[in-house]
């Protein structure tokens, strides 16, 4: 049986994403791409740029980047950010740096955007802003000491809702599959409609 045969795609798609999550969201539900690319490209927040605008471009420009070394092919992308308020919050490098945006995190409300774009082999791009939005508990310091060690908030944006941090969300809001990294949803409606 063909990998995609449940979905009876006629061709395949390539992930433009090195993301774990992402891959393991596809394959939840039986989506293999048929190659994972890892895109080069500038992930600076422009000046004034929204979380939104910023997700949306930074996908479409990992779509771009591959679809340039794969032509003619189905291109799957997508940028996940944390914001409160207007302000993106960046992936943290450090434990201090993880420890500063789970302090601003902390008993608050806070969105969690993830911006898709896909490719289709015409050329045509389409893609979406899923929003969602997490409110944390008021973290204490044990809290904090405990989502550092777990050391869960490496190479992700902000942290893994599917992990420790899970004991600590009062409030979840939007697409699960969003917040891990890739809206199930969105992808495999407009892969059906590409694809078919």
């Amino acid at each position: 049986m063909n990998k995609n045969e449940l979905w009876k795609f006629k061709a395949g798609f390539i992930l433009a994403s090195a993301s774990v999550n992402r891959r393991a969201l596809l394959d939840e539900v039986r989506l293999v791409p048929d190659k994972i690319v890892s895109p080069e490209i500038d992930e600076e927040i422009l000046k004034g740029e929204t979380p939104a605008r910023y997700v949306k471009r930074i996908s479409i420009e990992k779509a771009k980047a591959v679809a340039k070394e794969y032509p003619n092919t189905c291109i799957v992308a997508a940028d996940t950010v944390l914001a409160a308020g207007r302000r993106i919050i960046r992936k943290a490098n450090t434990a201090d740096e993880a420890r500063n945006n789970l302090k601003l995190l902390s008993g608050r409300s806070h969105k969690v955007l993830t911006g898709l774009a896909i490719i289709a082999p015409n050329g045509k791009i389409i893609s979406r802003v899923n929003i969602s939005c997490v409110t944390l508990k008021k973290l204490d310091e044990d809290d904090i000491r405990v989502i550092i060690e777990s050391e869960e908030w490496k190479g992700v944006a902000g942290y893994k809702i599917d992990g420790v941090l899970s004991s600590f969300v009062k409030k979840l809001s939007g697409s699960y599959s969003s917040i891990v990294g890739l809206p199930i949803y969105e992808t495999t409606q407009i892969l059906r409609g590409i694809l078919k």
